[in-house]
C-alpha cells in the first residue's frame, strides 16, 4: 500500500477538523487575498466574534509587515496550542479528504486533499522535481513566512496543486462514490464564498485514487503528453507558491539540525495541500493586475514607454496592456516583447522602476478593484491579459516557472477557505 502512495506522490495525512463549532465562522479565505482592502477583514473579524475560527491561527498577509508583527505571530501560536489542548480538532488518521465547492456562478470546484513529500518539490528555477512552482519565488517574501510557521504548531493549507488530467480520472470518479463516504463537513462560506461540502475516502478509494495518480505520472504517460522523454511533473503549483516554498524552507532548517536518518519521521517533511484538476469545468484562470502606489503616474507612464524601444500609448501588435490612473484611462503597447507573456514585461519595467523610484506594488484580483484603487490620487492600476490555462503545464516544462503573480484560479472570494489543518510538530 505504501508503494502505491510513494508512485503517486501523494500520501494520506492525519488530518484535523473542528468538532462542534459553527463551520461558516471557523473557514475564513486564504490569506493572501484582499490585502488592499482592509474593510474584508473587518467585515471577517464581525462575523467570526469569539467564535473558535482560522482567522485566530492565520495571518493575513495585509499585516506581515505590521510594526506588531511578532506579536501577532506569537498570539497565533498560542491559540493554536490553545486549540489542540482543549479539543477543539478531531483527528482523522491515514486520511484522504474529497471536497467540492459550489462557487459563487454556479459551478462546482471538487478537490483531493491529502500530503506530499517536499523532499519531491523544489521552487528554484530549472528544477525538474515532480511538483514545481509555476511562478517566479521572491526569495524576499520567504523569511517573514517562515517566521509564522517556523514555530507552528499546525498547518492550515490555502496551497492548490494541479494535476494535468484531461481524461478525468483521478478526481472526478470520486463525485459518484460519494455514498460510499462517511460525510465530514457540509456549509455556507462566509463572505459570499460559495458552499462547501467534504467526505472521507474508504481505504480502497485511497488505493484506487492513488493508483490513478501514478498512472498519470508514469514515465510512457509524460513522454506522450509532452513530448520529453524523462519527464516527471506531476504537480504544478496552482495557488500559493510561497506558502509551500515556506514550508519547504522550513523543512530544509530542519534537516540542518537534525540526524539524517530522523528526516523521514519530521512532520515538517510533509505539507498538506488540496489537489485539483487543471481540467476541471469550474477552474478558471483569472489575471492577476497590479496597482502601484506612492507614484506619479504620468511619470510612471512616461517611464515605462522609454523602457521599451518602440513602446507607443494605444493598442497594436504585441503585448498590449491597459491602465487606470485619476481621471486617465487607455493602454500601451510594447512591439516585439522578449518576454513571453504581457505579465512579464509589466513586471520587468516595475522591478526595475521601483529600484529607484518611491513606490510599492501591490498585486489585485478582480477589474473593478484595479480600476477602483488605480484611480486613486498617487496611484496607476494595470490590467492583464488572462493566460490559458492549457498551457500552463507545457510552459513550466519548456520554460521552467512563469513571471510571479501570472495567474489566480478564480476570483479572490472563490478562493481557497481554511478548514482542515494538520499538526506539523
Amino acid at each position: 500500500m505504501e508503494e502505491i502512495f510513494h508512485k503517486a506522490g501523494f500520501y494520506p495525512a492525519d488530518i484535523l477538523l473542528p468538532r462542534e463549532v459553527d463551520m461558516t465562522k471557523w473557514a475564513v479565505v486564504a490569506c493572501d487575498q484582499f490585502t488592499s482592502q482592509p474593510e474584508y477583514w473587518q467585515a471577517v473579524e464581525k462575523e467570526v466574534g469569539v467564535a473558535p475560527s482560522t482567522l485566530r491561527l492565520i495571518l493575513p498577509e495585509a499585516e506581515l509587515h505590521d510594526p506588531d508583527v511578532a506579536r501577532h505571530i506569537a498570539r497565533i501560536n498560542a491559540s493554536m496550542e490553545q486549540y489542540l489542548e482543549e479539543g477543539v480538532f478531531r483527528t482523522y488518521p491515514n486520511a484522504f479528504f474529497y471536497m467540492e465547492r459550489t462557487q459563487a456562478d454556479g459551478k462546482v470546484c471538487q478537490g483531493l486533499i491529502g500530503m506530499v513529500d517536499l523532499e519531491e518539490y523544489d521552487f528554484m528555477p530549472g528544477s525538474k522535481r515532480r511538483i514545481r512552482a509555476t511562478e517566479g519565488t521572491v526569495f524576499s517574501r520567504i523569511p517573514p513566512r517562515v517566521r509564522v510557521r517556523e514555530n507552528a504548531a499546525v498547518e492550515l493549507p490555502h496551497i492548490i496543486l494541479l494535476i494535468d488530467d484531461a481524461k478525468k480520472t483521478v478526481i472526478e470518479p470520486l463525485s459518484e462514490a460519494k455514498g460510499e463516504m462517511e460525510p465530514l463537513y457540509d456549509f455556507e462560506l462566509q463572505q459570499g464564498g460559495g458552499h462547501l461540502s467534504g467526505w472521507l475516502l474508504t481505504e480502497s478509494q485511497q488505493i484506487s485514487t492513488a493508483k490513478a495518480l501514478a498512472e498519470l505520472a508514469a514515465p510512457e504517460e509524460m513522454e506522450r503528453k509532452y513530448g520529453v522523454a524523462g519527464e516527471s511533473l506531476l504537480f504544478a503549483v496552482g495557488d500559493g507558491n510561497h506558502s509551500l516554498a515556506t514550508a519547504k524552507q522550513c523543512y530544509e532548517n530542519l534537516k540542518k539540525v537534525t540526524p539524517e536518518a530522523e528526516w523521514a519521521a519530521l512532520p515538517a517533511r510533509y505539507a498538506l495541500v488540496e489537489v485539483m484538476n487543471n481540467h476541471s469545468d469550474a477552474l478558471e484562470f483569472e489575471p492577476i493586475h497590479r496597482v502601484v502606489f506612492g507614484v506619479d503616474p504620468e511619470a510612471l507612464l512616461q517611464a515605462f514607454l522609454a523602457y521599451y524601444p518602440g513602446a507607443h500609448n494605444g493598442e497594436g501588435e504585441g503585448h498590449t496592456i491597459a491602465y487606470t490612473y485619476a481621471g486617465h484611462r487607455g493602454t500601451v503597447t510594447v512591439p516585439a516583447p522578449t518576454a513571453q507573456l504581457a505579465v512579464g514585461t509589466l513586471q520587468n519595467f516595475l522591478d526595475d522602476y521601483l529600484k529607484t523610484h518611491p513606490g510599492e506594488v501591490d498585486y489585485i484580483h478582480g477589474d473593478d478593484v484595479a480600476d477602483t484603487l488605480g484611480a486613486q490620487p498617487g496611484n496607476i492600476g494595470f490590467k492583464l491579459p488572462t493566460m490559458a490555462k492549457e498551457a500552463l503545464f507545457k510552459t513550466v516544462i519548456a520554460d521552467g516557472a512563469l513571471p510571479r503573480k501570472t495567474f489566480s484560479m478564480g476570483h479572490a472570494y472563490d478562493k481557497r477557505y481554511y478548514v482542515e489543518a494538520r499538526k506539523i510538530k
